[in-house]
Order: structure tokens, then C-alpha cells, then sequence
């Protein structure tokens, strides 16, 4: 009896891909590139303004270690060492409060928040995200002038700030802590670790580097902040250390003053000097981001 081996089947030919499939990518690809032009084309315009109109006053010492109180307001000199002080003071005050309040909303409503409670939390914290600047600024003014009978002072732009940067900070960080896989939290608790330890030990320490990123954007987005320093500190062209007392300069409050103080004609003082705090914002900002960076991946989880 003779017995006939069958052949496996063939596996068809790969199909030709279709003429209209073929425009369709093309479309979908240009369509992207396109976006991406219309995003990076502003970006890179607005560097280079930045850039090429305040890099005349960067290269100077004075302008690093000088502030404006010992030239007249038309004077060509001085420098931002004032604004450098009081941006750097208030928004590092506003980070000190902001930061922690912000975590610990975003570990609540990822790991503990149900109910009621987290549904009130999630939407408040939406409500917050919206709220301008000016009301931000009006609301701690009614509060700490006018309730409290407080001075001015640039404690209370810092508190304007940290309600502009809760929101940023909790939206960020609880985003981060949500794509830890769960297979991490489980094994956590299938060896008897408690909760509250594999939260500190296994989930902030997994999601630390986007938690930092979100923190600095956020950051750098009060550190721009104008409504708030005109409303709760005056300007001062000497530096002035004291957060708690006296008025307090920062660098978008040195642009504003020079904008109503001087002539805004390019080569003018007041021109130079609103670029130049301009451009030392944005290199502040920068270097805070680069140092978050360097930050975040040496804490974070080093792979076996």
C-alpha cells in the first residue's frame, strides 16, 4: 500500500501594497511633518528674537552682579542681579509649598482616592488648572492684604504661584505614578510589603524622572508669571533678599517696568534691557531643566 506525503501549504506572495494605500501614507506622512513644522517653526523664531535682540547685555559681569539702583533709569548699565534674587526666591518658595501639597493629591486619588471624595478632588483640581493668574493674584491679595491686614511682599507672589503650580503638579505626577505596572505593586504586596512602603520604595522611585520633568514644567511656567508681582509686590531696583518684607523685583517685573519707564525704540536702554531679562529668564529656566534632567536619572531605578 503506497501512501503520498502532502505538501504544507504555500504561504501566498506578499501583495503588492496598492497605489491607494501608497498615497495615503504619503498624505498622513506629510500631514505630520507639516505639524511638526507649524510647532517648531514659531519655537526656533522665537529663540532666535530672544537671542539675537537681549545677547548684548548677557556677556557683560554687571549684568549678572550689579542691579539697577545705582544708574538713573535711562542710563545706559546696572544689571538684573535684583530680578536673578526675587525670581529665583519666589518661585523657589512657591516650589517648597507646591511640590509636596501636589504629590500627595496625586498619590491619593492614583493609589487610596475613591468615592465622592476623589471624584470633589479630580474636579477642583480641574477647576484650579483653568483659574488665571490675575484672579490667582486678586484672590491672595483680598486674603493676605486685605483679611489678614499682611504687607505686600513677595511671600504672597509665592502664594499666588502655588496656586497656579498645584494643578500642573498633581495632573503631572498623577499620569506618572498611573503607568507603573501594576505587576510591580502586586509583587510588592504578595511579599507583605505594606502599602505605604511600596508607594515610597517601588512606585515614587519607579515614576521619579517624569515626576521631576513635570515639576520643572511647571515651574517654569510661574517663573514667567507677570499679573501676580503686579499686584501683590511693587518693583524695587535694588535687591532685596527678604521675601517677607519690602518690595521685591524678578525678571518679567524688570521687563514690565522698563516697558513703561523707557523708550522701546531697538538700541534704546529700555529695549536692551527687556531682551536681556528676556533671554537671562529663559537661560535660568533652561539650566533648572538641564539640572533636573542630570537629577532625575541618577535617582532613578538602575536596570540589573
Amino acid at each position: 500500500m503506497s501512501t503520498t506525503l502532502e505538501r504544507p501549504a504555500v504561504t501566498p506572495a506578499f501583495q503588492q501594497v496598492s497605489v491607494g494605500r501608497k498615497v495615503k501614507n504619503g498624505v498622513a506622512t506629510a500631514l505630520v511633518w507639516l505639524s511638526f513644522l507649524v510647532a517648531v517653526v514659531p519655537l526656533v523664531w522665537v529663540l532666535y528674537t530672544v537671542i539675537a535682540n537681549g545677547i548684548k547685555r548677557i556677556p557683560f559681569s554687571n549684568w549678572w552682579g550689579q542691579d539697577f539702583g545705582s544708574v538713573l533709569s535711562d542710563e545706559v548699565g546696572g544689571g538684573v542681579l535684583h530680578a536673578i534674587v526675587g525670581t529665583l526666591l519666589q518661585g523657589l518658595v512657591c516650589a517648597v509649598i507646591a511640590v509636596p501639597i501636589g504629590m500627595l493629591v496625586a498619590i491619593y486619588l492614583v493609589e487610596y482616592g475613591r468615592g465622592k471624595l476623589a471624584r470633589a478632588t479630580t474636579f477642583m483640581v480641574d477647576i484650579l488648572s483653568g483659574v488665571p493668574s490675575i484672579v490667582a493674584a486678586l484672590f491672595i491679595y483680598a486674603l493676605w492684604v486685605t483679611t489678614l491686614g499682611l504687607p505686600r511682599s513677595g511671600f504672597a507672589v509665592s502664594l499666588a504661584l502655588v496656586l497656579l503650580m498645584i494643578p500642573v503638579v498633581v495632573r503631572s505626577s498623577e499620569e506618572m505614578l498611573r503607568i507603573v505596572p501594576d505587576d510591580l505593586r502586586e509583587a510588592s504586596y504578595a511579599l507583605g510589603v505594606p502599602k505605604w512602603k511600596t508607594i515610597m520604595k517601588i512606585v515614587l522611585p519607579t515614576a521619579l524622572s517624569g515626576i521631576i520633568a513635570g515639576i520643572m514644567m511647571a515651574l517654569a511656567r510661574v517663573m514667567g508669571e507677570t499679573a501676580p508681582l503686579l499686584v501683590l509686590v511693587g518693583y524695587s531696583a535694588y535687591t532685596n533678599w527678604n521675601i517677607f518684607s519690602g518690595e521685591q523685583a524678578s525678571l518679567p517685573l524688570v521687563m514690565n517696568n522698563e516697558r513703561a519707564t523707557n523708550s522701546m525704540d531697538p538700541g534704546s536702554v529700555g529695549f536692551d534691557r527687556i531682551w536681556g531679562a528676556a533671554l537671562t529668564l529663559v537661560l535660568i529656566i533652561a539650566v533648572i531643566n538641564l539640572l533636573a534632567t542630570v537629577f532625575s536619572r541618577l535617582v532613578a531605578p538602575k536596570k540589573k
